[in-house]
């Protein structure tokens, strides 16, 4: 192989990279990634016979898609299994406590939450008083005195 057997190998890192661009899934990323560092230790190690580089390159994409398999998935996964209520910005509220900016008459009245506000149910209680929020019915937050 030429001297720049290493380019060979980023090329190859980028065609793969390229193609889990295109159709993601992980897997092409982490076999690119092993030519990559295929394509490093062919720079630190030149003149190794291309029998031996391609054993190299089969056994880094090999470790690399464990690597991911084994560590990086599941961390992942457990991300997104954190906070079941990513979406429901309601739900991620229940437990703050906030005040009231409108005072609770009948059963409703508005809190400040952030630079908003939100409409609120609960007993009736004067503005400015501090309230939990228990629990979500719709777009309306159920609050108890703080």
């Amino acid at each position: 192989m030429s001297v720049a057997a290493h380019y060979l190998w980023w090329i190859v890192a980028l065609v793969l990279i390229a193609i889990e661009v295109m159709m993601p899934g992980y897997f092409m990323l982490w076999i690119g990634i092993g030519a990559a560092a295929t394509g490093l230790l062919v720079l630190l190690m030149p003149g190794l016979s291309m029998v031996v580089q391609a054993i190299m390159f089969a056994v880094l994409a090999f470790v690399s898609c464990a690597v991911y398999w084994y560590a990086v998935r599941p961390a992942l996964q457990k991300g997104e299994q954190d906070d079941g209520r990513l979406n429901r910005r309601a739900e991620q509220l229940i437990g703050g406590r906030y005040v009231l900016i409108e005072a609770i008459i009948n059963g409703r009245g508005k809190a400040k939450v952030g630079d908003g506000q939100w409409l609120v149910s609960g007993p009736d209680l004067p503005a400015g008083t501090a309230v939990e929020v228990v629990a979500v019915e719709g777009a309306t937050l159920k609050v108890k005195p703080a």
